[in-house]
């Protein structure tokens, strides 16, 4: 019989859609805001009809059954059933007052928008899959299943990780009961340690999007990432760490807020909130410091985590797995000598999560050898459009060159090229892994510039990331430590940090993503031959994308983006792509 388990990340942000067959393995997972190239697709449903039948005819072939899994609870929490029964969760209920202020750092009306949204994309989970397997596949059993929202994260963390036995923290921003979660994950069995419970019971991702909010960025837009790539332009401020000290605080295995004072401490940040009139730079200090403190309260967490499980490998996930700045220093910091991050650790993730769960539940004692999961799970170019754009293309040079395109494009690299490169499946996760990757040389600084002022569109002080061989990762970074999906910042070595100077932040750190064969022969196979020419093994390598918006998903989204910016190259699989004749290799 051909069972398929459809894992739906529902979360009203970064939903995404997983497919897992018979045998336990993915067969798809990626986020929905890359088919709609609407970043982080709020209030979309992952399961797009339009979507739907070519991902069911691709992946499900000749199905017989399905069950659908999802990553929340329906049954909702006590207080979100009562607000909304009051009318609270409603664009009326937004403005209304005369509801005691909760104890969070966020304002009511913004955490009610939340689980309004949230609320809604619950009601509506699946509804779209059921319609189209009915349509399609009129014959086929439908069942649904649906999961506790951190146990779908832990699930993605414990599952795709190299790990027999891990602990696992899933710190996020909220959930049915609390923020964060804590697991001892053995032999594909998920043990609860604890959770923690209440609304207003402190929550870490939450804290992280207060911080954003005062340096004067935008958390709806996931813009979280500028806080890290701001704070090594700070300095630690003392007084803004005390208050930070008031507001939130770390015991055991739960974040509290402390009694009495936390009103007021929150008023009393307000006056290090950056005017959106003033430099980005005034903000610096804040950013520092507001890392800083989230730094010494998840090593908190994580060292009594090791105390409780005496386990030295760590499966990380939650929104707040996506601090890169902090998951380089975990080993340092704690007992742990290995950390997992998964490629999709905040919520997109989850789709996958909630399949493996569903799966899991019907095979207990099925066994799987643990390896780490591959993060090229998306969608690929689709050949038709290729041969149209072959076809029809009157404007750009276009050369085919199967078995040689990765040195050729090396050379380019090397001679000062910036190049968008697609290869094969788009990666799951945030992150351009080397198959939907800009990439340049990353000798120069002033590359560094070129393409955040000419491609990017974004601020001067964000940082890009370096692409490097496993066999000479060592070299440059200090306690090197693998990250197969950018998920760690480490130092870069003093020697090696003026040779590749356009991924060396200002502090002397790079997000660096490793490389090995196995993992991504083809993006391997451009980096040696980049090495053999210039003795560098790294690639300077950021997201195909221009700011605000995803990575890009078809064919049409690429050469629309290298039509508009000042990319050089174009390389879609074998195909190479110029905009003269004079710019590519005969």
């Amino acid at each position: 019989m051909n069972k398929y388990y459809i894992g739906l990340s529902v979360t009203y942000h970064d939903s995404a859609l997983a497919i897992i067959d018979a045998q336990g393995d993915v067969l798809f997972a990626e986020a929905t805001e890359r088919y709609l190239q609407n970043k982080r697709a709020l209030n979309c449903e992952p399961d797009q009809l339009f979507l739907v039948p070519d991902l069911l005819k691709q992946y499900c072939p000749a199905p017989d059954e399905f069950v659908i899994a999802i990553n929340w609870r329906k049954k909702r929490p006590v207080y979100e059933s009562a607000v909304s029964r009051l009318g609270f969760l409603s664009a009326p209920g937004l403005l209304k007052t005369g509801i005691k202020k909760l104890r969070s750092p966020l304002e009511n009306y913004q955490l009610h928008h939340m689980m309004a949204c949230q609320r809604n994309s619950i009601l509506a989970a699946g509804i779209n899959l059921v319609r189209i397997i009915r349509e399609y596949y009129p014959g086929c059993k439908i069942a649904f299943a649906d999961y506790d929202h951190h146990l779908t994260h832990a699930a993605t963390a414990c599952y795709s990780s190299p790990f027999d036995q891990a602990a696992c923290a899933v710190i996020d921003s909220y959930g049915e009961k609390g923020a964060m979660a804590f697991y001892r994950y053995n032999h594909q069995k998920l043990e609860r340690l604890h959770e923690t419970k209440g609304i207003g019971t402190g929550s870490l991702g939450l804290y992280y999007m207060k911080i954003t909010e005062l340096c004067g960025f935008d958390w709806l837009k996931g813009e979280e990432w500028k806080v890290m790539g701001l704070a090594p332009y700070g300095k630690f401020d003392q007084e803004l760490y005390e208050l930070l000290q008031s507001v939130i605080c770390v015991n055991g295995f739960d974040c509290k807020h402390p009694a009495k004072p936390l009103f007021q401490s929150l008023t009393r940040l307000e006056r290090f909130r950056r005017p959106k009139d003033r430099p980005i730079e005034q903000a610096a200090d804040c950013a520092y410091t507001g890392q800083v403190f989230f730094a010494e309260l998840v090593t908190k967490l994580l060292n009594h985590l090791y105390e409780v499980t005496q386990c030295e490998n760590l499966a990380l996930a939650g929104g707040c797995a996506l601090n890169s700045s902090f998951n380089g220093q975990i080993t340092g910091r704690t007992a742990f000598r290995q950390v997992y991050i998964p490629s999709a650790p905040a919520d997109d993730g989850c789709a996958l999560g909630a399949a493996w769960l569903s799966y899991y539940a019907e095979h207990s004692n099925h066994r799987k050898q643990p390896k780490l999961l591959t993060s090229y799970t998306g969608s690929s170019i689709a050949s038709d459009a290729m041969e149209r754009f072959l076809k029809f293309n009157r404007s750009l040079h276009v050369q085919h060159l199967p078995g040689s395109v990765c040195d050729i494009t090396a050379g380019l690299l090397a001679t000062g090229k910036l190049v968008g490169w697609i290869q094969g499946r788009a990666e799951f996760g945030p992150r351009a892994l080397g198959n939907r990757s800009i990439l340049a040389d990353p000798r120069s600084a002033a590359t560094r510039d070129h393409i955040n002022q000419k491609i990017k569109f974004r601020e001067s002080f964000r940082p890009f990331a370096p692409s490097v061989l496993h066999e000479y990762a060592a070299d440059y970074f200090e306690n090197y430590q693998e990250s197969p999906y950018m998920d760690k910042t480490l130092s870069i070595k003093k020697a090696m940090r003026e040779r590749i100077v356009a991924v060396c932040h200002i502090d002397g750190t790079g997000r660096l993503q490793t490389v090995k064969e196995d993992w991504n022969p083809r993006f391997y196979h451009l980096l040696n031959s980049f090495y053999q020419l210039t003795q560098i093994p790294v690639l300077l390598n950021t997201s195909f994308n221009v700011m605000g918006k995803p990575l890009v998903h078809s064919l049409e989204d690429a050469v629309a983006v290298f039509l508009t910016t000042g990319l050089d190259v174009l390389v879609i699989n074998d195909y190479l792509i110029t905009k003269s004749p004079d710019e590519s290799i005969e």
